[in-house]
């Protein structure tokens, strides 16, 4: 133990004081552990022409003045005390000298209090000081710690007990230093008024472990029972460190998802819920708990925690993954192509976790990957079988989504081999099948009557379509001597592809019907038929200019629907009734189409009573509107 003296300075004030006026100096306060002694340091003074023989004086207890009978402490003059103070005080001090040093021992509590000094010099020459000593009693050391401990930084905390008593000197020890540092003695030194305190002093680092730890500080005197113990509890400050958060959360679409974050600090910290640097939820408090209502993949992400405070700050970060069934496929690509090019089609998503993806044509799978969110479906060189729909498919196991997309491939006509011509009895029906894209013009041409009839010209074609072929199909009415030629041309701005229409078993069928007597009968009146009509034609020759009738070409083909209108109107009504009848017949039939001659022929013939196949058709078509 270190001890350090100096001189009191009140006793070089008294010295300096002399030939003064009245006054006292004492120390405002002093303390002392409960069971011990203390000495009060006192001097006073008073004017020197005063000159007294004897000098005397009383200690009086919480008052100064007589009149109010305060329990006398020490009266020098007759010993008489009050009985709490018998036994228990002296004078230290010598008043001749101006010294009023008052001892009290074995002290209680209830000798605590305001302690007064009074001169008396004789006489009338007694005077109360006002100035007074306050005596505290304790029972504890007092442990000063620092107004901030950081942790890490070093911090020194010292024991301060009272060592006012010359009859006992305190011993100091440190309780629960374990782990914080080896404590060293300052030794006994001395305050501003007077007053002596015994030191220890503890030197260590914090670490955030020991915010709360509680010290303690242990005042003994030797040769006595009596032991005095102080703690304190120590506040480190440090920065938030976070000790709880989720991990990585997986949560289903439209669940409840909580993310909690706890930190660890001192002072508490400011804990913030943060997403792509928009503050969620913030608060100061030791934990956090951000509550997300029926999430959506827009919720989907990286959550940050954000903790701090005045001596520093922590972050973490957790990940939301919210799982949800494919969204709806979107394709993009080219959709219509021409034969021959190569097509590339891309079918992309959005899920959680990724699908997989397929692309098929009917109930047919073309691609198909795992667990990516796109596909591209190649095709080197699209043929017109490539045309069609397809359907792009996601699924995961939390549902599954498709789309619908067509390929449209153009090529140039194909005709099908379904294309052929057929005749039965008095019809003649050919069906054209072909396969295009786009769609083709179809014109059946007979070459050798030097006539072409194509879509337009409803009232012989029919046409429909069915996804990419279409059939057109020309009827042909009327006894025909022998099969016509007949050519199928499909035409698109690709190309044109023409066909020579094959018969399937009209000859078959015709001798067939009649059997060989019947194809006897029939060719001798076939004879006979050719006999009247050449008999005919030379009577009419003798009278009549050169001309033919229908007689002279018999009809090969009709169409019971066909209509034209813009009939010539030069002719008289009894003209039209004849030539109605000529394309009649004998039971209003629909009019025979006559092809048995070309255009060529047409020409070569008298134009008197002639007409040209139009003229006829128009001539028909008027007559039957009237």
């Amino acid at each position: 133990m270190i001890f350090l003296t100096a001189l009191p300075l009140f006793w070089i004030m008294i010295s300096a004081s002399r030939g003064g006026h009245w006054g006292a100096w004492m120390p405002s306060s002093i303390s002392a552990f409960e069971g011990t002694c203390v000495s009060i340091p006192c001097r006073f003074d008073f004017p020197d022409e005063l000159r007294p023989a004897v000098v005397h004086g009383v200690w009086y207890f919480n008052s100064p003045y007589p009149k109010n009978y305060p329990p006398v402490v020490f009266k020098s003059r007759t010993q008489v005390v009050h009985e709490s103070f018998q036994g228990r005080s002296r004078l230290l001090g010598d008043l001749g000298l101006r010294n009023c040093t008052l001892l009290l021992s074995s002290l209680s509590p209830e000798l605590g209090g305001k302690y007064y000094f009074r001169g008396d010099l004789g006489g009338y020459n007694q005077y109360t000081f006002s100035e007074h000593s306050v005596l505290d009693i304790i029972n504890t050391p007092n442990i000063v710690v620092p107004p901030e401990v950081v942790a890490g930084t070093e911090v020194e905390v010292s024991c301060m007990v009272p060592d006012n008593c010359p009859e006992l000197r305190p011993e100091l020890s440190w309780l629960g230093h374990e782990g914080l540092g080896e404590p060293s003695v300052l030794g006994r030194l001395r305050e501003d008024e007077g007053t002596w305190v015994q030191v220890s002093l503890l030197h260590f680092v914090p670490t955030r472990g020991a915010n709360g730890h509680r010290l303690g500080c242990q005042a003994s005197f030797p040769n006595t029972t009596l032991q005095f113990e102080g703690y304190a509890s120590l506040d480190v400050k440090y920065p938030p460190v976070i000790v709880e958060m989720n991990s990585s959360v997986e949560a289903i679409e439209g669940s409840h998802v909580s993310l909690l974050c706890g930190a660890d600090s001192n002072p508490p910290p400011l804990l913030t819920w943060m997403r792509d640097g928009t503050v969620l939820r913030e608060a100061v408090a030791e934990s956090l708990l951000l509550e997300l209502e029926e999430v959506t993949p827009a919720e989907d992400g990286v959550y940050a925690c954000l903790a701090e405070n005045a001596y520093g700050q922590d972050n973490r970060t957790v990940e939301l993954s919210v799982m949800y069934a494919p969204w709806k496929p979107t394709v993009n690509g080219t959709v219509v192509a021409v034969e021959g090019e190569t097509v590339s089609i891309l079918c992309s998503t959005q899920s959680n976790p990724d699908p997989i993806l397929t692309i098929f044509k009917e109930k047919q799978i073309l691609a198909t990957v795992i667990y990516e969110s796109e596909l591209q479906l190649e095709l080197p060189a699209v043929s017109p079988e490539d045309d069609g729909e397809y359907w792009c498919v996601a699924e995961n196991q939390y549902g599954q989504r498709a789309t619908a997309f067509n390929l449209s491939v153009e090529f140039a006509p194909m005709l099908l081999l379904e294309s052929h011509c057929a005749a039965a009895r008095d019809t003649v029906q050919c069906l054209c099948v072909v396969k295009s894209n786009p769609e083709p013009s179809v014109a059946f041409e007979l070459p050798s009557r030097n006539v072409t009839v194509n879509e337009s010209e409803r009232e012989f074609v029919y046409s429909e379509r069915s996804g990419l072929v279409l059939t057109s199909i020309l009827t042909l009415r009327g006894q025909a001597q022998a099969p016509p030629r007949i050519i199928c041309t499909a035409r698109n701005l690709y190309g044109a592809k023409s066909l020579e229409l094959p018969f399937q078993g009209a000859h078959r069928l015709m001798w067939a019907k009649i059997g060989p007597v019947g194809a006897v009968v029939t060719f001798a009146i076939l004879i006979a038929i050719i006999c009247y009509i050449t008999q005919t034609r030379r009577k009419k020759n003798v009278t009549e200019s050169p001309s033919f009738s229908a007689g002279d070409n018999p009809p090969v083909l009709f169409s019971s629907d066909f209509r034209i209108s813009g009939a010539p109107e030069k002719y008289e009504s009894e003209r039209r009734l004849g030539s109605e009848r000529r394309l009649l017949g004998l039971r209003g039939e629909p009019p025979e189409l006559d092809l048995s001659y070309s255009h060529s022929d047409l020409g070569k013939r008298p134009t008197k009573d002639s007409y040209t196949l139009t003229e006829e058709l128009a001539e028909y078509a008027e007559i039957r509107v009237k």
